[in-house]
């Protein structure tokens, strides 16, 4: 693939190969009944999912923009916070894929000073910054030495796809498919780059946690923010949903494909669920790290993919579900 098209500052994958970990053992509705008000409801109809625009990356799979059909359905509008995961570990006794392995990946200008020593030597030679950090997990994200305080409402991070999936099973509900996120992150836009228009900075306002100055050395931080914000920062889009551009990448239930969709196929525009085969799953929004001289993947229609064990400091997801009495039946089934 084309070096320009396969950049991989977000999404360090593959080089480092683990042990496969045990799969959670949550069961469906485990956790309270889920509040309804912390969802949005995203209405059942057509939206133009993708872009053909000169600012993607076509190796990703961002085109052909189409048509899709989805129907209604419920979003979380944020970000699972790690408040929300401790309450899961606290009941289920999970343990991450993280945890299992014992290290993770961390951005080096996100290392605690203390945590300095616990780096391996297992880092990613494409993309030096990312650091595999032993010990560094969702308790502790910079590493070991600080961990959580002050950060209860942050998105939790260091999470596998696995991990997302078994907190999702546990609270009843599930994660969203690529086209169903999308057309939520979109929030009834139509085409805009953003989830709030095409202008990455209307009026010169930060309306989104990603990377100011030169990537990868220097983060003026001016919408903020070095690495996570509070999940509830900067606006809602007009669903009501908070970050879907920036902040941290969201896991999808989709498989990842640079080419299924492309096909003309019932199953690619009527509530499309990605291929039945694949060893990794799409992730979208981008991060803190994105930044328009390397990876501009914050945008609607932009995607990506990691490996269903791999965790970093920079991807967490958020939930969606069925509409109560709906007729669409169950639960988009883990494949």
């Amino acid at each position: 693939m084309e070096e320009h098209n396969r950049k991989t500052c977000c999404v360090p994958r593959g080089e480092v190969r683990v042990p496969q970990a045990p799969q959670a053992s949550a069961q469906s509705g485990e956790g309270a009944s889920f509040d309804q008000g912390d969802m949005a409801l995203i209405p059942s109809g057509l939206f133009r999912m993708g872009d053909d625009g000169p600012d993607g990356f076509p190796a990703d799979g961002e085109g052909p923009a189409r048509s899709v059909h989805v129907d209604a359905f419920l979003i979380d509008r944020t970000a699972v916070t790690n408040a929300a995961f401790e309450r899961f570990v606290a009941e289920t006794g999970h343990e991450t894929d993280a945890e299992h392995f014992g290290w993770s990946y961390v951005f080096h200008a996100a290392l605690h000073p203390a945590a300095a020593g616990a780096i391996m030597d297992a880092g990613v030679p494409a993309v030096p910054w990312w650091l595999a950090v032993r010990g560094a997990n969702w308790r502790a994200p910079d590493g070991p030495g600080l961990g959580l305080a002050g950060r209860e409402d942050h998105p939790v991070v260091h999470l596998s796809w696995r991990d997302a999936s078994a907190y999702a099973l546990w609270a009843g509900k599930r994660l969203p498919t690529e086209a169903e996120w999308e057309k939520a992150a979109r929030g009834g836009l139509d085409g805009e780059r953003f989830p709030w228009g095409d202008e990455l900075e209307p009026a010169g306002e930060h309306r989104c946690n990603i990377w100011q100055g030169e990537f990868p050395t220097r983060n003026t931080a001016e919408d903020g923010f070095l690495a996570t914000a509070p999940v509830r920062s900067f606006q809602p889009n007009a669903y009501g949903l908070w970050n879907t551009s920036g902040n941290v990448w969201e896991w999808t239930a989709d498989r990842w494909s640079a080419s299924w969709h492309a096909a003309e196929r019932t199953e690619t525009r009527n509530n499309p669920r990605g291929p039945d085969t694949g060893v990794a799953r799409v992730i979208k929004g981008g991060s803190y790290l994105c930044h328009a001289s390397y990876c501009n993947r914050y945008r609607n229609a932009a995607r990506s993919f990691n490996d269903e064990d791999t965790s970093t400091g920079h991807m967490g997801f958020r939930c969606a579900s069925d509409v109560p009495g709906s007729n669409r039946g169950s639960a988009v089934p883990v494949r």
